[in-house]
């Protein structure tokens, strides 16, 4: 049995939100549940980004069964986890310097254990409350360690990736990496348009990437939830020119 550190789990204004993925029918239904904390911490927070993403993957899921799927940044882990339900291989990444990788395997742990952020081990406990096998492992943007190097998605998923300006250059660095390693690969990422903009095409043109789709929030989202999710969230998708 999964046994969690609760000390590790900031428990001040937690709770679970439920997050809901239907067709037009209805005749196909999957129910998500994630642990989070009410405050807008980095990756113990559902951002409205993670949101609009795992509704545009729900919405393309064809694309996701069998393949290999990585979550940069996945934080509480919502596009990752959806991508796991329906059939993907995922790999929930996020950075924790010096920390070892470990597989969640519905209600197991594959030794060694030595994650000590929070956002690990929340990411632990929501796979394991909607019981999906994802690996978790660090992951540094811009760093060539093992990890990265052993990495060969298929889909490469960013949700709010595209928020500290600072971060952007190692974030497409990874990024460009990734998809070199895998022509056929696409990143797919739901951000919020900011300042920085400018920043972003002069660096995916710098890193030899190209935008080949971009939607906004308002054209993907059922109207159930348009009332509690930004619209002006856009999606891109992006691959290796």
């Amino acid at each position: 049995m999964l046994i969690l550190n609760e000390s590790l789990l900031c428990v001040r204004m937690k709770r679970v939100s439920k997050h809901r993925f239907w067709d037009d029918s209805e005749r196909e239904v999957t129910n998500i549940q994630i642990s989070e904390v009410m405050e807008e911490n980095y990756g113990l927070y559902v951002w409205p980004g993670s949101i609009v993403l795992a509704e545009y993957i729900w919405q393309h899921r064809t694309l996701f069964r069998g393949a290999q799927v990585l979550e940069l940044g996945a934080g509480t882990a919502l596009p990752g986890i959806l991508a796991a339900k329906l059939g993907a291989h995922v790999t929930l990444t996020d950075l924790e310097n010096n920390s070892e990788c470990f597989t969640i395997s519905h209600d197991t742990i594959v030794q060694p254990y030595n994650i000590h952020l929070q956002v690990f081990e929340n990411m632990a406990r929501n796979c394991e409350e909607n019981q999906v096998g994802c690996k978790i492992l660090s992951l540094t943007w811009g760093s060539w360690d093992q990890n990265m190097l052993n990495l060969n998605p298929d889909v490469v998923l960013g949700a709010d990736v595209l928020y500290n300006s600072s971060d952007f250059d190692d974030l497409f660095a990874t990024v460009a990496f990734l998809l070199q390693k895998n022509p056929a690969a696409v990143f797919i990422t739901a951000y919020e348009p900011r300042s920085a903009h400018r920043s972003i095409e002069f660096l995916m043109a710098k890193w030899k990437l190209q935008c080949i789709k971009l939607v906004d929030a308002h054209e993907i989202l059922p109207q159930a939830k348009l009332l509690s999710v930004s619209t002006s969230v856009e999606i891109a998708e992006i691959k290796s020119l």
